[in-house]
């Protein structure tokens, strides 16, 4: 796994990688660090909750990842706490993305599983939710396509979007996939559960009729007997 020679890196969550990342481009509070990432619409990677971000910086600084800077105190307002990144927490997020780069991680969409077992439902119903998802999954692409507009038209640079592109290939892909599978179940070119219980009951009942019709060993005439 990469990283640096003889150490494996602890595994950050994605949240926790998050909060690094902003750190690495200067010292903030948590609830700043919560601003930008809701500015920058970072929730398409992690849940992002004011008390979960605190308690992940909280996390961090215990490791020793992140670092007290500053205490800012403006006039009757709490104190904020302001966090810098050690160079701990820099190896150890750059340890992080690579891994994450360079090595698919096993993981377990519920689409997955949802077309291994949809044909517990009948045909026509897959079908109907089928275009149901391909609906959603255009919205979608149309969202990120707009939020990619958006955000060029901004100045923002393409180094900070690209998950976006991967998005957009990954979802056109499934988006086209699933169309296909839509008209194969409705036009009957793909069997479905109760077609294939029926061809293996056939398949079973020729087997026992021509079991029935087969000549015992020892039947027959005397002379078809003979060597």
């Amino acid at each position: 796994m990469p990283g640096r020679q003889g150490r494996s890196p602890i595994e950050l969550t994605p949240l926790a990688v998050l909060v690094l990342g902003l750190a690495t481009e200067r010292p903030m509070h948590p609830y700043e660090m919560f601003q930008t990432l809701v500015e920058r619409r970072e929730d398409r990677f992690a849940k992002l909750r004011p008390g979960s971000l605190y308690h992940t910086v909280d996390r961090l600084h215990d490791r020793e990842l992140l670092l007290v800077s500053d205490i800012q105190r403006e006039g009757n307002r709490p104190e904020r706490t302001v966090y810098a990144i050690t160079d701990d927490g820099r190896a150890m997020l750059r340890d992080n993305i690579a891994a994450m780069l360079s090595t698919p991680a096993d993981e377990y969409p519920a689409l997955y599983l949802a077309l291994a077992e949809a044909h517990t439902l009948g045909r026509g119903e897959v079908v109907d939710l089928l275009e149901q998802r391909v609906d959603a999954m255009q919205d979608q692409l149309e969202a990120i396509d707009a939020e990619v507009s958006r955000a060029a038209a901004r100045g923002f640079p393409e180094m900070f979007m690209l998950d976006a592109g991967c998005r957009r290939v990954a979802l056109a892909a499934q988006i086209e996939w699933i169309r296909q599978l839509r008209d194969r179940l409705a036009t009957g070119q793909l069997m479905w559960l109760d077609e294939w219980h029926r061809r293996a009951n056939d398949e079973h009942n020729d087997h026992n009729q021509h079991a029935d019709e087969a000549p015992t060993p020892g039947s027959g005439t005397p002379a078809q007997n003979e060597v």
